[in-house]
């Protein structure tokens, strides 16, 4: 049975697609021309500037239109540089800094330099409020556990960012940092009160709003009081009830990737996902990374079919594709600013860390860094101190299979610095790290999110908030080795 074609248009007017490779295959240009609201560039659609700039002029060729957003947090999750490592410093490295106005200078630096290839949404800021140590997806990419520190970075990040005409997307509302699950994994759930929220996850949101935010990502995390056994993205109370008519929002809805299985395997697929998404209140749909011209027309398909069943309100569609047109019309690629000067992220990065201890390492180092995994959200990107250490022997080790002893050995008579990204969650790294500690001189280099752990009889412990290049080379600097 064909598509009445006229309902197809109207949803793919809902629907952020994405594609493979480097070039936008012709499906994407067609469906592009067709309508669809638009693109979302990951890793591995980059392979430099220019390429990206002739990418998203082609699909502004077929659709002038055409929303391209990317995930550019700075920090530890980048596009952009996700080859080499951001320069700029992530949220958290920004947070323990505490200065508004160096968020605000970052982030228009990143909207600069989205604007100069023709992205003009970033879903950015991350505005969780990170309150558990142990939470696998948000850590360093939010500007700390304090509500107020994040309510004033994330008015500033918006700030300096839409200043670019780039659009900021202040996500995962209704807040992700209480978890200790991640939502591209499974269904996480926040099991407190509507007060707590209000009294430690919203605010930043509410900061969002008033700083003119012109989109907010929802998330794929339960709520109990509030959503019931549904993810927050296909939740009413949460969306209409509590986003619009509680913080008064009234820009552009984006939902996080309906490809996740903490929306996915509720709704039962990625497709089935998006009239429970728009129902609630969302207006613009990320499809996920693995995409193709098949799942974006299988998605319109439900939504079409959604509303012909009566599941799903035609004029609710029609209201979040208007909402999605005018936030592309906000975000009209405009002439870029001028590029900011390169020592802005490295000097709030230098700024950014934390020393306890004497962290100037005597002589050259031999340097072990703590083989981590990354999560879906940061990619594979190269971290650590390798690069910035001129003659330095470096190594990466398991910590679950490496021993002091044999490390101790390989180092002879040189100072150690362990590099570790979260070293209290890996196992056997702090065992390690404490073993080494003992008998050696050992610097150690934090460049994940922080515990309260620290290494009894380390020379000094370095944090530097984030992973990012430019976090590596000011750990370096702080060591005296760059």
């Amino acid at each position: 049975m064909a598509i009445d074609p006229t309902l197809r248009r109207l949803a793919l007017r809902t629907l952020l697609a994405a594609y493979p490779g480097s070039t936008p295959p012709p499906w994407a240009l067609d469906l592009a021309a067709e309508g669809l609201a638009g693109y979302t560039l990951f890793g591995f659609n980059i392979v430099d500037r220019a390429q990206v700039a002739a990418s998203t002029a082609a699909l502004r060729a077929a659709n002038p239109s055409v929303i391209v957003a990317i995930d550019e947090e700075g920090g530890d999750v980048t596009r952009l540089a996700h080859r080499t490592g951001s320069p700029y410093p992530g949220n958290a490295a920004l947070g323990a800094l505490d200065d508004v106005e160096v968020t605000r200078a970052v982030y228009r630096a990143i909207g600069g330099e989205l604007a100069a290839v023709g992205v003009n949404v970033d879903l950015a800021p991350t505005v969780d409020v990170n309150t558990a140590d142990d939470n696998p997806i948000i850590g360093t990419r939010s500007f700390g556990a304090d509500p107020a520190r994040v309510a004033a970075h994330t008015a500033a990040a918006v700030e300096g960012l839409q200043e670019t005409r780039v659009a900021a997307c202040a996500k995962h509302f209704p807040g992700h940092g209480a978890t200790i699950a991640d939502s591209h994994l499974e269904l996480p759930t926040v099991d407190a009160p509507l007060a707590v929220l209000r009294e430690r996850d919203l605010p930043p949101f509410a900061a969002a709003v008033r700083a003119g935010a012109q989109a907010v990502m929802t998330a794929h995390i339960r709520v109990p009081e509030l959503t019931g056994d549904l993810p927050a993205t296909f939740s009413r109370a949460a969306l209409h009830d509590l986003l619009r008519g509680e913080l008064g929002f009234a820009g552009a809805l984006i939902t996080d990737a309906l490809e996740m299985k903490g929306a996915a395997v509720v709704a039962g697929g990625t497709a089935q996902a998006a009239p429970l998404a728009l129902a609630a209140g969302a207006d613009l749909l990320c499809v996920g990374a693995d995409v193709d011209a098949d799942l974006v027309e299988e998605t319109a398909a439900e939504i079409v079919a959604a509303i012909q069943q009566g599941r799903l309100s035609g004029a609710r569609v029609e209201e979040a594709a208007e909402r999605t047109a005018a936030l592309a019309a906000w975000a009209a690629p405009v002439a870029p600013t001028e590029p900011a000067p390169e020592s802005l992220g490295y000097d709030a990065a230098r700024r950014a860390v934390r020393v306890e201890g004497d962290p100037v390492v005597g002589g050259v180092p031999f340097v072990v860094e703590l083989a981590a995994t990354s999560s879906i959200a940061e990619g594979r990107v190269p971290w650590g101190l390798a690069e910035h250490v001129d003659g330095a022997e470096t190594i990466r080790a398991v910590a679950a299979t490496t021993s002091a002893d044999e490390l101790v050995a390989r180092a002879g008579g040189r100072p150690i610095v362990v590099v570790a990204r979260h070293a209290h969650r890996l196992a056997n790294a702090t065992e390690l790290i404490e073993a080494l500690a003992a008998r050696h001189p050992v610097t150690v280099v934090e460049m994940g999110w922080p515990s309260s752990w620290r290494p009894a009889g380390a020379q000094a412990f370095v944090t530097t908030y984030g992973a990012s290049h430019a976090n590596g080379r000011a750990a370096a600097v702080v060591l005296g080795l760059h």
